[in-house]
């Protein structure tokens, strides 16, 4: 389903779309999923699910700034070290 035309839905604007799709969910939500066991979460009430996802995504995101590809492997390294290296990663030192 599309709210696109006959005419824009074309089956390569179609593959765009939904490649764009699975780029987000493979570099956010399965990291988010694998990496910090999201969807084991205990975190059920009230807004600190999504608190909860917002700090995954910074974290995510900040490790990716920093120039690690593999984020597992980024937050082991800046385990660590932990009064140390997470300061580097928000260039907080």
């Amino acid at each position: 389903m599309t709210d696109l035309t006959s005419r824009q839905a074309s089956p390569e604007r179609i593959a765009t779309i939904l490649s764009a799709h699975w780029v987000i969910e493979d570099r956010l939500h399965f990291v988010r999923d694998t990496a910090f066991r999201e969807d084991a979460s205990k975190i059920r009430t009230g807004r600190g699910p999504e608190n909860a996802a917002t700090l995954r995504s910074f974290a995510i995101n900040q490790l990716r700034a920093a120039g690690h590809t593999n984020i597992a492997a980024g937050l082991r390294t800046t385990a660590l070290r932990p009064y140390e290296r997470p300061l580097a990663v928000l260039r907080l030192n």
